[in-house]
């Protein structure tokens, strides 16, 4: 039996502030995805989230990344802040063209609802059928209302993943609800969101995690999105470097 895999990145690569931290001074911007790529075997791409790209913008990375590599993606705020996931056939449609372009890079889904959106079971569900069987989703819910036993189980029967959260003001709730299993890590400090760097026990302490749903037979992606100061890229060097990767 294979051991499921486990994919550790970051939510972005194209930072200004990563300079001396993960690319050299001066890279130019259009070469940091190659830099990118020889640290990592993922990422979290979060430009979507604003504008969700062509088609063919999918079919270049598709080209440009090397095998093995994996891109999650996170869904537009045209569909999960403005229309709050009612009527997603249009939105489903451009989601999955593009997701056919991204071939065998394809990772995850990530759709992260607005924080004002409350708990709705039917509007979850009918979303979540009206997507492609063959397509891994993760949903990340910021209203505490989703956190009950009835939403994971629209969930499990869709085989989709509870984005497991980690930051100021989310609750972190470990709970598999797919056959893999989506984290992102959003900093430790507790005032603010994106902020602050974990601390080395800390991390010691999310590798266990991911090694209990590894042996539990799920793949596990993790993301850090903590990027000031480089602080995601460390972190995410450190948790690779203790999960063996």
């Amino acid at each position: 039996m294979t051991t499921p895999a486990i994919h550790i990145g970051t939510s972005g690569w194209s930072y200004d502030h990563w300079e001396n931290v993960l690319y050299p001074a001066g890279l130019p911007s259009a070469k940091r995805l190659a830099c990118y790529v020889a640290a990592f075997d993922t990422v979290e791409l979060n430009a979507s989230f604003y504008r969700w790209p062509r088609p063919a913008v999918f079919a270049g990375w598709n080209r440009r990344l090397p095998d093995g590599f994996l891109m999650s993606v996170k869904a537009p705020r045209g569909l999960t802040h403005a229309k709050r996931l009612y009527e997603p056939e249009l939105w489903a449609g451009r989601i999955e063209a593009g997701w056919h372009e991204l071939g065998r890079r394809r990772a995850v889904l990530l759709v992260q609802l607005d924080p004002r959106h409350e708990r709705d079971d039917a509007r979850l569900d009918y979303f979540l059928g009206v997507l492609p069987a063959w397509m891994r989703v993760a949903v990340e819910f910021r209203h505490d209302s989703w956190h009950v036993d009835e939403v994971f189980g629209i969930l499990e029967r869709h085989g989709a993943a509870y984005c497991v959260m980690s930051g100021a003001g989310l609750p972190c709730v470990l709970r598999a609800t797919a056959p893999f299993v989506y984290v992102r890590l959003h900093g430790p400090d507790q005032a603010a969101l994106y902020a602050g760097s974990y601390a080395e026990a800390d991390l010691h302490w999310w590798a266990g995690r991911i090694r209990e749903w590894q042996a539990d037979g799920r793949e596990v992606f993790a993301y850090f999105n903590n990027d000031g100061d480089g602080n995601a890229v460390r972190n995410a060097q450190t948790l690779r470097g203790l999960l063996g990767i």
